[in-house]
């Protein structure tokens, strides 16, 4: 009986064809060998329509050496596509429409105002939600400020911490506001303090082209000065249902308003920083287990909802009386948080599961949930 083949659909990040997670896709390759699962990788860009085949990037496990080779679709698809302002991505959204019929692994959410819609839709998500507005005028941060102190302005479709601005409300004198952020380049914008009509006009700017969040902010500074927040991950396992793979935390970058790793932030496991942020072993025992309740029920929703998953990554904030809520949602989530906090088990265990839910697709002859056709 022949290996069943899963191929890893990615995007190159250039004309030079480099790939981000090259390296994780190596090791998911070494594991996907292990539990005869044969694995390769590819873009749009190296299907070959007319021959129906896929001009693959593969690596060799005995020699360690990366190559291209002509290769079948794949069984399944195991889609790691991110949002680009680029052809490629529109060439992704072509591939998606055309070979909608493979059986893959998981789908697209939409952008994250839908996804905070679709979640509001239920009692049991609802009260997990900071106050999200989108951003249409100047009336909707006038809104968002006299119900919150602290107002984060975000893009709908923005990841890795880009174009964010914090704005906070100052609590005497003249009514002045503080505002710092990041650029979509992750610059770090210093913090200043603004009137009223100059932040309207900031925001104006910022906002332009493009669609923003206007959301409520969460107490999450810590004693350091440094923000923080948790990085929850749930993923279907090797009999087709969601378990939490692990959770850490993530602490932001001295004067970032975001907890990104990318921006500069490290990672410390969710224990340690969930006791030290709550004040009780017990405490943090609770957040926890809330959080896993949460982040379980809220794969089962969504998937409901948008068609099939095999994972989630949940971006958490919980304040100091260990109230949870959901900053974002990842379809496509990085793992690296794991291996910095030095969890190197559950960092393994992150590349395993989708592996192991893809043979038990395999096997089971079973197309995932019947997919919606989303665009990003």
């Amino acid at each position: 009986m022949p290996e069943p083949v899963l191929g890893i659909l990615t995007l190159y990040l250039n004309e030079a064809k480099q790939l981000e997670e090259k390296s994780v896709y190596r090791r998911m390759i070494i594991e996907g060998s292990r539990i005869g699962l044969d694995v390769f990788v590819f873009t749009p860009a190296d299907v070959h329509v007319s021959k129906d085949q896929i001009h693959a990037l593969v690596y060799d496990v005995k020699s360690k050496t990366w190559s291209r080779k002509w290769r079948s679709f794949p069984n399944m698809i195991y889609d790691r596509c991110r949002i680009q302002r680029s052809q490629r991505f529109q060439q992704l959204l072509r591939f998606r429409a055309r070979y909608s019929h493979l059986t893959f692994l998981n789908r697209p959410l939409r952008n994250k105002w839908t996804v905070h819609q679709t979640f509001s839709q239920r009692s049991r998500f609802r009260q997990h939600m900071p106050e999200t507005l989108l951003y249409q005028s100047s009336a909707d941060l006038h809104r968002m400020l006299k119900f919150s102190p602290v107002v984060y302005v975000k893009p709908v479709n923005g990841t890795g911490g880009r174009g964010i601005l914090r704005i906070e409300r100052q609590r005497e004198g003249k009514p002045l506001y503080d505002i710092q952020g990041r650029r979509q380049s992750r610059q770090i914008i210093a913090p200043r303090k603004v009137s009223l009509t100059r932040l309207e006009s900031i925001v104006r700017q910022w906002c332009l082209g493009g669609r923003f969040l206007v959301q409520q902010g969460i107490p999450l500074r810590l004693p350091s000065g440094r923000y923080h927040d948790y990085r929850m991950l749930v993923q279907k396992n090797g009999q087709g249902a969601w378990e939490l793979t692990g959770m850490a935390g993530r602490v932001g970058a001295a004067r970032s308003v975001t907890s990104n790793l990318h921006g500069g932030g490290h990672a410390i496991r969710a224990e340690k920083l969930l006791k030290e942020w709550l004040g009780s072993e017990e405490k943090a025992d609770k957040a926890m287990r809330t959080a896993e309740k949460l982040g379980l029920d809220a794969a089962a929703y969504l998937e409901e909802s948008f068609g099939a998953l095999c994972e989630l990554a949940l971006d958490l904030a919980i304040d100091r009386e260990g109230r949870i809520y959901v900053l974002e949602v990842n379809p496509k989530p990085a793992r690296e948080v794991f291996a910095r906090s030095g969890d190197s088990n559950t960092y393994r265990k992150a590349l395993l599961r989708p592996l192991e839910y893809a043979m038990w697709v395999y096997k089971n002859k079973n197309t995932p949930s019947s997919a919606k056709t989303v665009e990003e």
